[in-house]
């Protein structure tokens, strides 16, 4: 009898350890699963303005929220050379110039998902200039992008003209984005929407066009200017509006063709803009050949004639003629149409200012947002300065910026109080910065992310502690040793009622 209960409680023992196992594994396997990302997808944006060609990378995590990934900049290299609208007698030596750039991002991204990076050329206003001046030469050029790119071996997405109110809009994506007006982590971690939160302006300053994007306090009025933006599940109507030849570049080149139209002179112009003392010889094609200068051409124009502009430094008649650059007489007073005859709702929120507007207040050795006073006495003092003083006044020394920095505040100025209609008490509202964390703030960021809309999300591998082949195995391994055991033990009570049985009947049958 001692016999059979020793396998009887070994049997046992084994059928609960064997029950105990199974569950235990099912359940350390659904709850240890590590739920892993299937890694970075990657981005190229091709950023073609009017002075220069910019390469961002951008990276996100290869599953999305909400259809827009979560993306971010991990790369930037400035092509060298000009803007892509300077090669039009030129087109086969646009692409050369990107090699340098392209050896680095190829670097940068993992080789085996090249095939699978996606890479957008979006040229602005010098391309769009270019197109409105000669619709063939901007075609080569961007026919000459594709050919160059589709030798490489990412995913040639194409090369296209975007639009001024595209760029105002991707602008003001980039901005709010960045500032984490659309997205942020919460306690457990994950995104989510910010609890009234308000988004920013964007100003935008580039070579040959400027942009002002934001959401107006009533956005459902002035409908021709608004763009409806779809952005992790959320809809925002953004007013937009893009001034076409009131870019930087675009911008001085009709003041210096203004100054020579007023001149007594044809070959020596004096520029209260340039800092006293700077001399520079200009041919009458640089600034005259432009699109955004024809009406102010010479009626004699001789493209190849060359003008000497001396700079005389003062700063009360630089604004004077910077004045003249913009129309105000188009509005008629009205309230709500600051210049050039465009509707625009009041300015309201903070408002982020970029790319020009950043780089000429880091000229004048301002930072950040600041008042209208220190923005005027900084502008004053600097206007006023010889070109001798300024190349100690400068972190980085170029003459092409240099000599016209003071132009460039003297515009902001009258671009932001006299065509934006901001004023002493909304300009502290205007920040100026070039990035935010390591991420530029450009429209090319805002692009990606709306296209990002588009680029399916892959799903999340789940990770198990066991691999599972092991866990099955394990499985029926543990399975078969509890059916085992519970057979043992079905069998050994089958042969201990039978001996109960045949020794009752041996105690019947034993005689007196």
């Amino acid at each position: 009898r001692m016999l059979t209960r020793t396998p009887s409680v070994v049997a046992q023992v084994f059928l609960l350890l064997s029950i105990v196992l199974v569950i235990a594994i099912a359940v350390i396997q659904i709850n240890q699963q590590q739920i892993l990302s299937p890694g970075l997808k990657y981005g190229i944006v091709l950023d073609a303005g009017s002075s220069r060609t910019t390469v961002y990378v951008y990276e996100w995590p290869a599953e999305k929220e909400n259809d827009t990934g979560v993306v971010s900049q991990t790369f930037k290299c400035n092509v060298k050379g000009p803007g892509i609208s300077s090669y039009e007698s030129n087109p086969g030596a646009l692409a050369k110039p990107f090699d340098d750039c392209l050896n680095k991002v190829k670097e940068r991204i993992p080789v085996h998902l090249h095939k699978n990076t996606s890479v957008y050329v979006g040229a602005t206003a010098g391309m769009r200039l270019l197109r409105l001046q000669n619709e063939t030469a901007a075609n080569e050029l961007l026919a000459s992008i594709q050919n160059y790119f589709r030798a490489q071996p990412f995913e040639f997405r194409g090369a296209q003209i975007i639009t001024g109110p595209e760029e105002g809009v991707y602008g003001w994506i980039t901005a709010n984005y960045l500032m984490g007006n659309f997205l942020e982590r919460n306690l457990w971690r994950t995104w989510v929407r910010p609890y009234r939160k308000e988004t920013m302006g964007a100003l935008d300053l580039g070579g040959a066009s400027t942009q002002i994007s934001f959401i107006p306090e009533d956005s459902q009025e002035n409908f021709n200017s608004t763009l409806q933006v779809k952005l992790y599940g959320y809809n925002y109507n953004v007013y937009t509006h893009s001034f076409q030849c009131y870019g930087r570049d675009e911008a001085e080149k009709r003041l210096l063709a203004l100054l020579l139209q007023k001149s007594n002179t044809s070959s020596n112009v004096d520029n209260p803009c340039y800092p006293q003392n700077y001399n520079t010889t200009l041919t009458v094609k640089y600034f005259s050949g432009s699109l955004c200068t024809q009406s102010l051409r010479p009626a004699n124009y001789y493209p190849d004639q060359v003008v000497n502009f001396h700079g005389t430094g003062d700063p009360g008649l630089c604004q004077q003629m910077v004045s003249l650059l913009f129309n105000f007489t188009a509005c008629r007073d009205r309230e709500d149409c600051p210049f050039n005859g465009k509707h625009q709702p009041k300015v309201k929120g903070n408002f982020v200012a970029f790319s020009g507007f950043y780089y000429t207040i880091n000229a004048l050795n301002l930072s950040g947002h600041f008042s209208l006073t220190d923005f005027n006495s900084s502008m004053w003092f600097f206007c006023s300065q010889s070109w001798a003083q300024l190349q100690f006044m400068l972190p980085k020394f170029e003459e092409i910026y240099a000599r016209s920095y003071c132009f460039s505040a003297n515009f902001i100025y009258y671009l932001l109080v006299h065509g934006y209609n901001f004023n002493a008490e909304t300009w502290p509202q205007i920040h100026f910065q070039k990035e935010v964390g390591n991420s530029s703030i450009a429209w090319s960021l805002g692009y990606m992310l709306s296209l990002t809309n588009m680029i399916p999300a892959e799903g999340k591998l789940i990770q198990l502690p066991l691999k599972p082949s092991l866990f099955a195995g394990l499985l029926v391994f543990l399975t078969a040793t509890a059916l085992l055991c519970l057979l043992f033990l079905v069998y050994l009570c089958i042969v201990s009622r039978n001996q109960k049985n045949i020794s009752h009947v041996e105690h019947v049958f034993i005689p007196e």
